[in-house]
């Protein structure tokens, strides 16, 4: 049997809770990463292939041992050319550059403005340039998000790059769940809202979720981080310090206040109970997606390259919310969607990700003689995934309350400490260089003061012997 590596932060059967979600970050960051690693899981694992999740480990030191284990390493990524991703990237550079296995990338994307411009992206060429030289190097070619993903890397000069969109979409295969369609948004329609920190800058993220949750008192915030998960879990001390933001960011919030906030620990729960709204909307890419592989009609409002460009490739229906205002209506975006254009073309871009797949050696349980994925699905549902993780009631308020005060001032305990060590490591970098500094000047010292004692003797050897030698030949001593 074949054994692939796939970079997956968990595997998709492995059960983990909530505490132990927040201690290991098991989502690396955003709950998004197990949407499109399981459907890359699901896809892989053929009847005659073994999929392991690598936990998001890049150890160089490794490569020895996963070249003798595995036939394969697969990886799904996100947007991974972004400067907060670069240490990583290198990391995972320096593991494939030690590895004989193939390494095939499905669906990397790079991350600029709405504009797609490029100017941004000069600071990452290089460790880009690297990444991919080493891939390239081990596949036959690399497969990108979008068009300005593709744009880029052309402009860097490869040439092998394939625009396949993001596994996530391809969940179920050649077959995307019909989108149900209603009448329209009501006061009573269940409206599902999700939304990103990161977009804060490119339009009024918190002022669109909180008009809307005025007009649909049954919405609930989907939210993803693993810091919205400890804010869950943990609570906060916004009520007790009166912090407020228009962002559902703290407990104060009222979307908090009526335990209208949950994070779903895996896909399987995630897509499950986004059957049961009528509408999806916000920034989150993969949030939107869960909604789209659930059968409910969903809208990004698009605030980069990175969520911009997959809604082009796969005509999900989408807005760029810099020209969106605080007091849009999801009413209104929803009847503004269009997904003919998202389900027509849906087999084709299928065919040109199995092609891709195919391409790099890799084989897929859409090929013939294999199931589809349905063992993959009978195990999905045979397992008992953890629910999704709720705001404290009203009634554990109180508590809460005090969690939340103890958890924030613990970590801001750990800030220091943290803040300290850097500090005392930077400390210790000055006060080593300093003393190279002095040794090294001191060195200099003691050679300039040998040559000058070697050149005092000299001058005076050469002022001695002028009148001993005159002396000598006066008395015929030297001739």
């Amino acid at each position: 049997m074949k054994r692939i590596l796939l970079r997956s932060r968990k595997d998709p059967f492995r059960i983990v809770h909530a505490g132990a979600a927040i201690e290991e970050n098991i989502f690396g960051n955003n709950v998004g990463n197990l949407i499109f690693s399981q459907a890359s899981h699901k896809t892989l694992e053929t009847s005659g292939t073994e999929v392991v999740a690598n936990g998001f480990r890049a150890e160089a030191s490794e490569a020895a041992r996963i070249n003798d284990e595995y036939d394969a390493f697969v990886i799904p990524l996100a947007n991974a050319f972004r400067t907060s991703f670069v240490p990583h990237l290198n990391k995972l550079s320096a593991l494939i550059e030690k590895l004989t296995i193939p390494v095939v990338v499905v669906g990397v994307g790079a991350q600029s403005d709405l504009d797609y411009g490029m100017d941004r992206m000069e600071a990452l060429n290089k460790p880009v340039q690297r990444f991919v030289s080493a891939v390239l190097d081990r596949s036959a070619s690399i497969g990108v998000r979008g068009e300005f993903t593709e744009k880029y890397l052309r402009g860097l000069g490869f040439n092998d790059v394939e625009v396949i969109g993001c596994p996530s979409m391809f969940m179920d295969g050649d077959r995307l769940t019909a989108t149900r369609e209603a009448d329209g948004l009501g006061p009573d329609s269940a409206v599902a809202v999700n939304a990103s920190r990161s977009a804060l800058g490119a339009g009024d993220v918190g002022g669109i979720v909180s008009s809307n949750f005025a007009r649909y008192p049954n919405m609930r915030y989907f939210a993803q981080e693993t810091k919205d998960l400890a804010l869950l879990y943990w609570g906060d001390a916004s009520a007790v310090e009166d912090r407020h933001n228009p962002m559902p960011v703290h407990r104060t919030h009222p979307l908090f206040l009526e335990n209208k906030v949950n994070v779903h620990l895996d896909p399987a729960t995630w897509i499950g109970a986004l059957r049961e709204y009528d509408f999806s909307f916000g920034t989150r890419i993969h949030g939107n997606i869960a909604a789209l592989l659930a059968g409910t009609p969903a809208v990004v409002l698009c605030h980069d390259s990175r969520t911009l460009e997959l809604c082009r490739y796969f005509d999900i229906p989408h807005r760029q919310i810099r020209e969106l205002s605080a007091d849009v209506d999801a009413a209104d975006l929803y009847r503004e969607a269009d997904f003919s254009a998202m389900h027509s073309g849906h087999a084709e871009r299928f065919t040109r990700f199995t092609a891709f797949l195919e391409k790099n050696g890799l084989a897929h349980v859409h090929q013939p003689g294999e199931d589809g994925g349905a063992a993959f699905e009978e195990r999905v549902r045979a397992t008992a995934y953890p629910p999704a993780v709720d705001a404290w009631t009203s009634a554990e308020a109180g508590v809460g309350h005090r969690i939340g005060w103890l958890r924030s001032r613990h970590e801001a305990s750990e800030a220091a400490r943290a803040d300290l060590a850097k500090r005392l490591k930077a400390l210790e970098k000055e006060t080593e260089r300093r003393f190279q500094s002095v040794e090294k000047r001191l060195k200099s010292a003691e050679k300039t003061a040998a040559k000058a004692e070697k050149a005092a003797v000299q001058s005076l050897m050469g002022r001695v012997r002028r009148p001993v030698g005159r002396i000598l030949r006066k008395t015929g001593l030297r001739r």
